[in-house]
């Protein structure tokens, strides 16, 4: 079955990084987009970034975290990669990767609705 599990979260200081992995299963990861969201606190789910399947090669962010975040993928490894740079105590969360449904291709990556398959949550706090 489809699986998808997220680790690498953890404390960081403000102005650390960390590098979130997304490991999948059940499924060929190179022809299929995956995207990363995250919850914090009191909030609801936000998209910050996907990358497209394999023979498209784009990736997409939020404006909250571009220039701060890479996403990028390998696929011999089954994983996509989350960098996250000079982290701000907002960016504190629960992050989650997602396939994206392969029937949907358009351009606007951010409706969670368009993501068949989540991993469990992995927590990023930030904070001195």
């Amino acid at each position: 079955q489809v699986q998808l599990v997220e680790s690498g979260g953890g404390l960081v200081q403000p102005g650390g990084s960390l590098r979130l992995s997304c490991v999948a299963s059940g499924f060929t990861l190179r022809n299929n987009a995956i995207g990363w969201f995250r919850q914090a606190p009191g909030k609801e789910r936000e998209y910050i970034s996907c990358i497209s399947s394999s023979n498209h090669g784009s990736t997409d962010y939020a404006d909250s975290v571009k220039g701060r975040f890479a996403i990028s993928r390998d696929d011999s490894k089954n994983t996509v990669y989350l960098q996250m740079n000079s982290l701000k105590r907002e960016d504190t969360a629960v992050y989650y990767c997602a396939q994206r449904a392969p029937i949907y291709s358009g351009s606007d990556h951010t409706p969670e609705r368009e993501y068949a398959y989540w991993g469990q949550g992995i927590q990023v706090t930030v904070s001195s």
